[in-house]
Formats: C-alpha cells, sequence, structure tokens
C-alpha cells in the first residue's frame, strides 16, 4: 500500500486506580502510537506494553518500526506482520504499526474496520476488572469501578503472593460488593497458582458465583496444565500462554478457550490468527487489553464481534483519558460505524 509518511509519539497514561495482578503493581504506563498518512487518510495504532515493560520502549521501537515502514510501501499488511514476526520485533510495537496500517486500509476503504474483516458487532458485554488489594480496599473500589464504567461483568484478580486465604477474602468481598449491581463474575490468577491451587481455588469458586477462571498457571509451566483441564470445576481460559496462533495449536489440549490480546499477537493481523485457530479447534475465545486507551481499545473492538468474552475495559480507568472514538451501549464496548476503527488521540493530547 502507498504510504506517503510515517510518525511516532508516547503518552503517559495514569490510571485512576493503580492495578495490582500477581506479577507487580502498575500506575502509569507509557504507551506508543504510530500514525501512517497517504496524504488524504491518517490511520493510527497504538502500542500498550504489559505490566513490568521499560517506560522506555516507547522510544526503542522507532528504529525497528521505521524498517518495516519501508516494506509496507510494497507489500501487505499481513507481510508486513510475517516479517515483523519473523525479525521478532517486540508485538507491542508491530502491534501499534499493524493496527495503523489496518486503520488507514479501512479508511482508504471508506468503512468501519469490523466491516471491513468482515466481523460482526459485538454481542457480549465487557468486564471491568479489580485487581488484588487488601479486602477493605475491595470492598470500597469495586462499587467505584462499576458506577464509573456501567459494567455487567466483574473480573477479579486473584494469584495474590498472600496466598489463597487472601485470594478467598478478596473474591467474597468483591462478591459482596458487587450484588446490588448484578454482575456476573470471573477470575483471573495471572499464572498465581499451582496445579493444585488451581483445583482447590476451582472447586471454591465454582460455589460462590465464578464464571471461568484465566490463565491459573504462569506461561511456561503449561505442562502442569495436564493436571488441571478435564478435572477443574471450572472453564480454564489460558492469556499469558496465548501470543499466536502457534500456541493455540500447542495448548489446544489443555484449556478450554484463549485470550487474544492484540499486544501480544502483535496486531490485528496475528489476532485473525489467533481467533481462526482457537475456532477452529472449538476452543471458546475471548479478547482482552493490556493498558490501551480508547484508540487501542477500538483495534480490539473491531475484532470482538468474533469472541465469546469481551474484557476491553482499560480506557475506563484512566485519568485522564486520552482517547476517544467508542461507544458504550447497555455494557457492551461498540465499535462506530465510521470508516476505520474509530479511535483517536483528542487534539490537546497530542504532544507538543
Amino acid at each position: 500500500m502507498s504510504i506517503l509518511t510515517f510518525r511516532t509519539f508516547a503518552l503517559d497514561v495514569p490510571k485512576l486506580f493503580p492495578l495490582t495482578i500477581s506479577r507487580g503493581t502498575s500506575g502509569t504506563t507509557r504507551n506508543m502510537f504510530v500514525e501512517v498518512s497517504d496524504g488524504v487518510h491518517v490511520g493510527i495504532g497504538e502500542g500498550a506494553p504489559p505490566t513490568g515493560t521499560p517506560p522506555d520502549l516507547a522510544e526503542q521501537l522507532d528504529i525497528v518500526l521505521a524498517e518495516l515502514f519501508e516494506i509496507a510501501q510494497s507489500a501487505s499488511i499481513e507481510e508486513v506482520w510475517q516479517v515483523g514476526f519473523e525479525k521478532n520485533i517486540d508485538p507491542v510495537a508491530l502491534a501499534a504499526l499493524d493496527c495503523a496500517l489496518w486503520d488507514l486500509k479501512a479508511k482508504q476503504a471508506g468503512k468501519p474496520l469490523f466491516e471491513l474483516l468482515g466481523a460482526p458487532l459485538p454481542t457480549s458485554a465487557t468486564t471491568v476488572t479489580i485487581g488484588i488489594e487488601p479486602v477493605e480496599v475491595v470492598r470500597e473500589r469495586v462499587p467505584k469501578i462499576l458506577s464509573i464504567s456501567g459494567g455487567r461483568a466483574l473480573k477479579v484478580k486473584l494469584g495474590s503472593p498472600a496466598g489463597r486465604d487472601h485470594d478467598r477474602g478478596i473474591w467474597e468481598a468483591a462478591r459482596e460488593a458487587a450484588q446490588s449491581f448484578g454482575v456476573v463474575m470471573r477470575a483471573d490468577a495471572n499464572g498465581g497458582w499451582t496445579a493444585e491451587e488451581t483445583l482447590d481455588m476451582a472447586d471454591w469458586l465454582s460455589k460462590r458465583g465464578c464464571e471461568y477462571i484465566e490463565q491459573p498457571i504462569e506461561r511456561g509451566k503449561e505442562v502442569e496444565l495436564e493436571k488441571v483441564f478435564g478435572r477443574c470445576a471450572l472453564p480454564v481460559y489460558l492469556d499469558e500462554s496465548i501470543r499466536t496462533e502457534r500456541e493455540v495449536v500447542e495448548f489446544t489440549g489443555l484449556c478450554d478457550g484463549v485470550n487474544l490480546k492484540l499486544m501480544k499477537s502483535g496486531g490485528i493481523s496475528g489476532g485473525l490468527g489467533v481467533i481462526r485457530a482457537a475456532k477452529g479447534a472449538g476452543k471458546g475465545t475471548m479478547i482482552g487489553c493490556m493498558c490501551e486507551t480508547a484508540v487501542g481499545i477500538a483495534q480490539s473492538a473491531a475484532l470482538s464481534g468474533w469472541c465469546d468474552f469481551v474484557d476491553l475495559d482499560t480506557h475506563f480507568n484512566h485519568n485522564p483519558e486520552p482517547g476517544d472514538g467508542l461507544d458504550f451501549v447497555d455494557g457492551i464496548v461498540m465499535p462506530r460505524n465510521v470508516p476505520g476503527h474509530g479511535g483517536f488521540i483528542k487534539p490537546e493530547f497530542y504532544p507538543r
């Protein structure tokens, strides 16, 4: 595709509530953005790093993205993604460029990105998330999160370094605090449990309103899932273990479903492969996020109609939120019926 200009910039994105998971706490992230233009249309993509990523990642990636930009002049988006994947370019950077290219292509076609991809509009309400906190903080914060977001599903982060008793306390506090909101509840251990702990917690959670558990055992120890799958009282969805369709194929016999994140798959091109592989294997599909603004959430929302579960909520927890371009309808994060993915950075947040 013909592209005349390319630029990157980074924004510090502070959270309203710092998010603590089993691996650490994130209060502010430095997200990177890529803009590509054909002289008429501008495509924008976002890369949001996971917890624990160096804050200067955005600046480090300019050089490698510039190399892919040159390739993009004469190659398809999928070919650009494949080159980036083979060169082992950081998936966050690859996602930012890949999503910008898809946004540009949809704008050139005059179509919403979900329509260009052939995806239906989403029908699943997004979850909103409460992190690992002291029980009294959970009890106070859950109503605030649900009130701010209007969410209809609550994800509770477990896998606390303080152990299963703390996990149980968090769950009970969240459940009690959310009761009047009528939400469904889900658990995410972010790899914080052993196989034995997973079986124990799944049995306990299954009797207390939990719909499924996500990534109970840490990435790299998937062999332990052999002790879990088929014996677990709740469905198991893999998140950190799944990056591209390669891992879907590798771990298809160890889970009930997979959580696609564009920041892991290197963007939409890689994400489409994850969805195809999961559906081909008869597995459940879920789409999630890292710390994206509304721009990154819009990228993912374009694919969310293909997914059984949706976890696109990080833009609700930014203070301030620098992006826009999404609708929120009855708990569903909805892509707008405009050319491209619809996401954009508000003018006042562009770096001077």
